[in-house]
């Protein structure tokens, strides 16, 4: 049987570990031939060392020429752009009531400019090929959720706007776009890895408390929605935020 995504050409940015990186591997398993991004080098070689259609690329996606740059050199290996997935971003930042002026854009260049420097980047390319985009977001960007830092929230809930506000204008170019907001995601070097090994009672607590199906998720369950919010399967489905939490958000 022929791969879902044969002949599809894929970027994904902040690619290198956790769900980044198993978005990348889903679209690959899927015929994909994808472009790979980080800010390191040295990540970038290791993984795409794996992985026979896959190129990695350094850029810094907070500064817009370093965007277009990279969506340039996409285009030049491959020849085309028909899925863009926007997974730059971070939660660790200072405790609510504590934010400065730096971290304040420090944050947002991260977590929100990453993205639309990306789609203005990208978006001729994908008009092309009537492409679609995917950006990840968080559920603390869609209601408050206790100890997350103010200036995370505050920048995903703009990118959840954004994604809303953007699908209007990209959809009468062909273009679909939708943000996936997951809940606790744990992977190696994730912040639930640091939390199960200090106090797995306290996780387990909150799991109980907050979670409906009990259970932390897992890069897999995003790369799998993201996978079909990328295809035709998904051909209806644009400018949504999809919840992926396991039940833990109420609003």
């Amino acid at each position: 049987m022929t791969p879902e995504f044969s002949g599809k050409t894929a970027l994904v940015t902040g690619a290198t570990r956790g769900i980044g990186l198993a978005i990348a591997k889903a679209l690959y398993e899927r015929g994909c031939s994808v472009a790979i991004n980080s800010r390191n080098a040295a990540d970038l070689q290791s993984v795409a060392a794996t992985m026979p259609r896959v190129i990695g690329i350094q850029a810094d996606l907070t500064r817009a020429d370093e965007a277009g740059r990279l969506v340039s050199d996409v285009l030049g290996k491959f020849g085309k752009l028909d899925m863009l997935v926007c997974n730059v971003g971070g939660g660790r930042s200072v405790p609510p009531g504590e934010e400065t002026a730096e971290e304040w854009l420090r944050v947002l260049n991260l977590n929100l400019h990453s993205a639309t420097n990306m789609v203005a980047a990208a978006r001729r390319a994908l008009a092309e090929v009537r492409g679609s985009i995917v950006c990840i977001s968080s559920i603390c960007g869609q209601e408050m959720i206790p100890g997350a830092p103010v200036t995370y929230s505050v920048a995903k809930a703009a990118l959840n706007t954004y994604v809303r506000g953007i699908a209007r204008p990209l959809g009468k170019q062909g273009i679909r776009i939708n943000a996936v907001a997951p809940g606790n995601i744990l992977f190696p070097g994730s912040i639930w890895e640091k939390k199960l090994v200090e106090n797995p009672a306290d996780v387990q607590s909150m799991l109980d408390r907050d979670v409906a199906i009990g259970k932390l998720g897992s890069p897999k369950d995003v790369a799998e929605l993201t996978s079909f919010l990328l295809s035709e399967k998904a051909g209806f489905a644009t400018g949504a935020v999809w919840t992926l939490d396991g039940g833990q958000v109420r609003g």
